[in-house]
């Protein structure tokens, strides 16, 4: 409970502020007494130390020390009296016929058992005037609804419905696939340790993850297609024009959709202007056509025209109403209805109807004012260019190897042993807490061992908890980066309380089970104790470490890379920070697995390490290549086409492209194997 701590603080700081002010009065006087004489001052001049002027300046400085305090006390005041009333004013107040609903239904609950009550279904909003300003930033206010009938996904910066949600989760996830594919393992050197980084995904993309990770998976996956398909069903046959306060927040979401809906059609599904994407993304608009293939972007609305009357195909025209002027738009309406798109006005359409735009996502028809309008996907700029990192597509140009990335985080496991574990057979009394130490296996299923058993961790935010100090900061982390990894996107002031409920039941939990203290927490940073405990990633770091600066016996060095390596760090696990320290790991092994090829003299060897390399990552295209190379340079040809089809199946069926054998049949490697053959 935090009332009586919350009390007690207010009482101690009544006290400060009222006890000072009291005993001063009482024992000194008032502060001022008046303006000193003509002969005061001169005595002071003559004789400035003396017992008056002493306790003076100590009274001066006291009343200074407690307006200082006053001062700091107010501030504190008028910032939690101006988030409160921002918090009220954002407060979604029932309308006057819900709130009629909610009298109706109490008195049926409370006052009259015995008849039934018919309480009439809450009307749509009223129609927003057209033209509504939006926010001084550009930005349409989202505020959030948490109706159990909104299906959706409310972020920081808008809300998106489950279905798009889920096509920004499986986007991302062919993000981290494509970057596997494209991964060039590199010779061991030290000084390159940097450049195995990936970088994570923004924020946004985050949130959506961990959205999805609490929510119940779905009973039956949507079809891609029909959800464009429905998508494009929203609007009329004949176009629409879109106004109010919800315009340009509604546009960029009718954007993200469309595109991310083109990415499972293969085929451009959203035809705008540059001004339109400029209004809508801002700066972020530059080249975006030529990394979305998804989108055709052009000059004018004749040049609009003309693209949709050349290639006539499945596809939303999103325009701004001041293009519109001084041109017929029908005509454009006309053709994209006729292969089954539609265009929308964004501002509102002469020619046509215009919905009006509720800053929620909601529309609504006025011609139709009985009937609840549909609610579509609304994103403000940021929330938009966070989702568009994962859908462009990469610059053609490859990485140069200069580029620098944040190294992964590094710990040296400490050189005490891990003592010896009690058998089943034997009884499992408690050792002497100073020479125990547990073990923290993070690589594959995370678990905690105790004696050599599994220790039962109840919440999935502890066990995460573990493995994110473990993997991604061995050297501590503090309240804010704990909270912005275990629930991305969820205000920090609403989660301390939470950590910190999470982290006594772990660090309880473990205590009564080993009588170890293994997470500390010291100037408001979490860490695990390495005294105490033993984790395999930190022993495969230390492993790489070695194998990197090794200078004799390079060969052992990888292979005992490769045999420290299992499975991949925290394997199913679908937290959002985990996929750049995981990426990071597997390609260290990758490096091992390549360096090893590469040393080994015997041909047969070096095909079972390559192929130990494609278990660990079987999308990566340069091992693919070696492994290639080196059957057909065997005079296994067979094998080696039966290896190219396999590995073109599984990039179809993981929705990748199938050219990076094509960008890679230049390699060193294919160039090695073909001069063998």
């Amino acid at each position: 409970m935090r009332w009586p701590r919350q009390l007690m603080s207010l009482l101690v700081v009544l006290a400060l502020l009222a006890g000072p002010p009291v005993v001063l009065v009482l024992l000194v006087g008032p502060p001022v007494r008046g303006w000193p004489s003509t002969e005061q001052v001169r005595a002071w001049v003559q004789q400035p130390l003396t017992e008056q002027t002493l306790t003076a300046a100590l009274t001066i400085g006291a009343w200074l020390l407690w307006l200082l305090l006053a001062y700091t006390v107010a501030v504190r005041a008028l910032i939690r009296l101006r988030r409160t009333v921002g918090w009220l004013r954002r407060l979604p107040l029932p309308t006057p016929l819900q709130a009629t609903a909610s009298g109706m239904a109490g008195a049926a609950v409370f006052g009259v058992a015995t008849n039934t009550v018919t309480i009439a279904p809450p009307q749509p909003s009223p129609p927003l005037t057209a033209g509504m300003p939006e926010d001084s930033d550009g930005v349409s206010p989202i505020h959030e609804d948490t109706a159990a009938s909104d299906d959706g996904i409310h972020l920081a910066g808008g809300w998106l419905p489950d279905e798009v949600a889920e096509q920004v989760a499986a986007a991302a996830a062919l993000v981290w696939l494509r970057r596997r594919r494209d991964y060039r393992p590199h010779q061991p050197d030290p000084n390159r340790r940097e450049e195995l980084n990936a970088a994570g995904l923004p924020p946004t993309v985050a949130a959506v993850q961990a959205a999805l990770a609490d929510a119940p998976a779905p009973s039956v996956a949507p079809e891609p297609s029909g959800s464009f398909a429905a998508l494009v069903g929203v609007f009329p046959v004949g176009g629409v024009g879109v106004s109010g306060p919800g315009t340009l927040s509604i546009g960029r979401g009718l954007l993200i959709t469309a595109l991310l809906a083109g990415q499972h059609l293969r085929t451009p599904t959203l035809v705008t202007t540059r001004a339109t994407l400029t209004s809508l993304l801002g700066g972020n608009a530059q080249a975006l056509d030529r990394r979305l293939p998804q989108l055709n972007a052009v000059e004018t609305i004749h040049d609009a025209t003309r693209l949709v009357e050349s290639a006539p195909s499945l596809r939303i025209v999103l325009l701004l109403e001041e293009e519109c002027d001084g041109y017929n738009v029908r005509d454009l309406a006309d053709m994209a209805a006729m292969a089954g798109g539609r265009a929308v006005v964004l501002g509102g359409w002469p020619a046509g109807p215009t919905w009006q735009a509720a800053p929620t996502g909601h529309l609504h028809d006025p011609s139709r004012p009985e009937e609840p309008g549909p609610r579509l996907c609304v994103l403000d700029q940021v929330a938009a260019t966070d989702l568009l990192a994962v859908i462009v597509h990469p610059d053609p140009a490859p990485p140069t190897p200069a580029t620098p990335h944040p190294p992964l985080p590094h710990v040296a496991p400490p050189k005490a042993r891990l003592p010896r574990q009690a058998t089943r057979g034997e009884p499992r009394s408690r050792p002497d807490a100073s020479t125990r130490r547990l073990r923290l296996r993070v690589l594959g299923e995370p678990t905690l061992l105790v004696d050599g058993e599994p220790l039962t961790i109840r919440r999935s935010a502890a066990l995460q908890i573990l493995v994110f100090l473990a993997a991604a900061h061995p050297t501590g982390a503090d309240t804010p980066q704990l909270t912005d990894a275990i629930w991305p996107g969820v205000p920090r002031r609403s989660l301390t309380g939470r950590l910190y409920t999470t982290l006594s039941e772990l660090r309880t939990a473990i205590r009564d089970a080993s009588g170890l203290h293994v997470i500390e927490h010291t100037d408001d940073r979490y860490r695990l104790n390495p005294a105490h405990l033993n984790v395999d990633l930190w022993q495969l770091q230390a492993a790489i470490h070695h194998a990197a600066t090794a200078v004799t016996n390079t060969t052992a060095a990888w292979q005992t890379v490769v045999d420290a390596y299992p499975a991949d760090l925290a394997a199913g696990r679908t937290w959002p920070w985990l996929d750049p320290i995981r990426e990071t790991t597997r390609r260290h092994v990758i490096d091992a697995c390549a360096a090893l090829a590469d040393a080994e003299p015997d041909p047969q060897r070096g095909l079972a390490v390559l192929q130990a390399g494609l278990r660990i990552d079987p999308y990566n295209a340069d091992l693919h290549a070696r492994a290639r190379s080196a059957l057909t340079a065997h005079g296994d040809h067979e094998a080696a086409t039966e290896l190219h089809d396999h590995y073109l199946r599984l990039l179809s069926h993981a929705g990748l492209d199938d050219n990076a054998l094509d960008r890679l049949s230049n390699s060193p490697s294919s160039r090695t194997g073909a001069s063998h053959e």
